[in-house]
């Protein structure tokens, strides 16, 4: 817990049997009052591993995807209680000592998502993130941040916090269950006027590490710009069909002005 607030860590997982054990040693247990696993039809000991080590765990019996797997963790996040929500994949990627900063910011009331930016700094390509995937990073979020109108330093970092308010807000299970949920989240997060914030996070890429190929990655390309492209069409009252139909956006300034007048 901090500042009053129960702190959730949810590890969407896949065959992450190789990996959860040392994800799990790291996950700092002074702050964090809530682990949670959705095993996503794995092929491995996923699941065994996670109940010797304690972990709440669901198992899904079919695949649902990334996002499908990510709509279970945050439902059963929020029913759980959580006040703040953080996902960590469990393939070690991503450090987990991020936690306690990652928390202490949506704790401060100051942002309402946090994610773990792998270009700030150095971190990617020290990591060892595939050029092409560095290159198309980069060109992907120079060109949300002119549809989106901010500026992000990247949008497809997989490490990511929110606040419940968040979630209770977001749509979240209308997304998709492939990997372009995480892009659609987020700009649904930037469509409501949620309060953005990063940090710096170096990255490690490795053989037990998940990362999907080139061919999806073409296919998740394709599906932010068309999450972009529709972000703006929504903008200007064309929403019909997309993930944003029927939210009513909001800037920043309005998200703290309603919060203010809360009794």
């Amino acid at each position: 817990m901090i500042e009053n607030k129960r702190v959730c860590v949810v590890l969407p997982a896949y065959n992450a049997a190789l990996t959860l054990e040392r994800t799990i040693a790291e996950i700092p247990t002074d702050i964090v009052d809530d682990i949670i696993l959705v095993d996503d039809a794995s092929t491995d000991r996923t699941v065994d591993v996670a109940k010797q080590l304690g972990i709440f765990t669901v198992k899904h019996t079919r695949n649902t995807g990334y996002g499908g797997n990510q709509k279970t963790c945050y439902r059963m996040a929020l029913e759980r209680n959580a006040d703040i929500i953080i996902m960590l994949h469990p393939d070690y990627q991503y450090p987990p000592k991020l936690l306690t900063p990652m928390s202490s910011l949506l704790a401060s009331g100051f942002f309402d998502v946090v994610l773990g930016s792998r270009i700030l700094g150095i971190g990617a390509l020290v990591g060892g993130m595939p050029v092409y995937k560095y290159v198309s990073n980069r060109m992907l979020t120079f060109l949300q941040n002119l549809l989106l109108s901010y500026k992000l330093s990247e949008y497809h970092s997989g490490y990511r916090g929110f606040t419940r308010e968040v979630l209770e807000d977001i749509p979240f299970l209308r997304n998709s269950d492939d990997f372009v949920f995480d892009n659609e989240m987020l700009s649904q997060c930037i469509y409501r006027g949620f309060r953005i914030g990063e940090i710096s996070c170096p990255t490690k890429y490795f053989p037990e590490a998940s990362s999907i190929n080139f061919r999806r990655s073409v296919t998740y390309g394709v599906g932010v710009l068309r999450t972009s492209v529709n972000f703006r069409l929504s903008c200007s009252g064309i929403d019909r069909g997309t993930v944003f139909e029927g939210l009513t956006r909001r800037r920043p300034r309005d998200v703290i002005a309603r919060r203010s007048t809360l009794p």
